[in-house]
């Protein structure tokens, strides 16, 4: 079969089977499988595929019709300009997330050396783009999980930041000493059980649930994160975290008695990541 009329097949398969972006998706698994780019897609259209090519190909549309995200099939993931290594035991990182490097971002750039510390890494997503961007920051990264924060080394190794960020295996901030940071952020699961018929079938199938739901409400861990970066933070120093338009007034309560609480929307509208301010405490 010739590359044309495999990327057309793999296009109706993946609409016959509701994929979304069914397009995208073909190009994606075919590229994954040549180990090309998408101009070469459309360079060589007469290109004829091996039997061997052809079968993998065949293997990975398989794969994609019945939910497996791409990200799990190809194991990458773009996110902040950076080509990242996922797994099924991290959460696919989003370009949502991305509103939570925008909002640290300024604020970062006024200190000499901010030290930051990014809580359930996960793949390492946020770690690595304020690493990439700040490069006098001391940045430290925080997962329950080994197996998750191996994930997150081989990144960090990948794009040559290992010796910038400082790995922990905590539970959120446990450990860690009282007034350290300048910002605490952090993509925490914001899900609650009773949203997960509204949650794509493909998240609660096949990403890590305890990545996504957080309990009964979708505050649970928010609940415990909040007064753990309070403690955390210096005096003036931020917390930024994402969030959902579901939780949003429940994480607003949480943040009451904190300074500067800010709500960003995404590009859709939607309430996506909230900050507030270590009050700076004034001495009489």
């Amino acid at each position: 079969m010739r590359l044309k009329e495999a990327l057309v097949s793999a296009i109706d398969r993946l609409t016959a089977a509701r994929v979304g972006s069914p397009r995208m998706n073909a190009e994606v698994l075919l590229m994954f499988t040549l180990g090309c780019d998408r101009t070469h897609l459309y360079a060589y259209p007469e290109r004829e595929l091996t039997s061997e090519e052809f079968t993998r190909f065949d293997d990975v549309l398989s794969q994609r019709a019945h939910g497996i995200p791409s990200q799990y099939i190809t194991g990458h993931q773009e996110f902040w300009g950076m080509d990242l290594v996922v797994s099924p035991v991290v959460l696919i990182p989003r370009p949502e997330t991305e509103h939570v490097i925008e909002t640290v971002l300024p604020l970062a750039k006024k200190l000499r050396n901010p030290r930051i510390v990014d809580v359930g890494t996960g793949s390492g997503a946020i770690a690595l783009a304020l690493a990439k961007e700040l490069s006098t920051a001391e940045i430290h990264a925080t997962d329950i999980s080994a197996a998750i924060l191996e994930i997150a080394k081989a990144n960090a190794a990948r794009h040559q930041l290992e010796s910038r960020i400082h790995f922990h295996q905590t539970d959120l901030l446990t450990g860690f000493r009282n007034a350290e940071f300048d910002f605490v952020v952090s993509n925490p699961p914001y899900v609650g059980e009773s949203e997960a018929d509204h949650v794509q079938l493909e998240v609660r199938k096949f990403e890590p649930r305890n990545a996504v739901f957080a309990g009964p409400t979708g505050l649970e861990v928010i609940q415990r994160l909040i007064p753990q970066a309070h403690a955390a933070l210096k005096p003036g120093g931020w917390l930024a975290i994402e969030i959902s338009g579901t939780i949003v007034d429940g994480v607003r309560r949480m943040l009451n008695g904190w300074d500067n609480v800010h709500v960003i929307n995404d590009l859709q509208g939607i309430p996506r990541v909230a900050e507030a301010r270590r009050a700076i405490e004034v001495k009489t």
